[in-house]
């Protein structure tokens, strides 16, 4: 009866349900993650360029145009077409709020090139020192 009594404790972990809670994370994450992404889905077009030095910490603005000629832009609002004057007040604001602040284009490939031309003037009069336009690498 004594040794009934006496039991040694157990020093082990069973690490069996930690690893298919792991298992279980690790599959959600992997396909919660492309789901993530925010923007527009604009078919942009392909050119030979240089990628931009971009950091995280430095303020960005970027307006877009899709296919059909709807403007949006990026200030962390639902995803709802504006109209280009709309888009020149918006972007006037943030521009007097920070100066410093990058502004870049990203417009559907099918568009008219005026479209781009007014949208670029519109944010120049806003107070865009210098607009940058989006494009991506050709396919190869």
């Amino acid at each position: 009866m004594a040794k009934a009594a006496r039991r040694k404790p157990m020093s082990e972990i069973n690490v069996v349900p930690y690893i298919d809670v792991m298992l279980v994370l690790l599959v959600i994450f992997m396909v919660a993650a492309p789901l993530m992404t925010q923007g527009i889905k604009v078919d942009l077009p392909e050119a030979v360029s240089g990628p931009l030095e971009v950091t995280d910490d430095e303020p960005m603005l970027v307006v877009s145009v899709k296919a059909d000629g709807s403007y949006y832009i990026n200030l962390g609002e639902a995803e709802e077409a504006v109209s280009l004057g709309e888009i020149g007040m918006k972007a006037g604001k943030v521009i007097a709020a920070n100066p410093g602040i990058k502004v870049f284009v990203e417009g559907d490939k099918n568009l008219a090139y005026g479209t781009i031309i007014d949208l670029m003037n519109t944010l120049q009069a806003a107070g865009a020192k210098s607009v940058g336009l989006i494009t991506q690498p050709p396919r190869t």
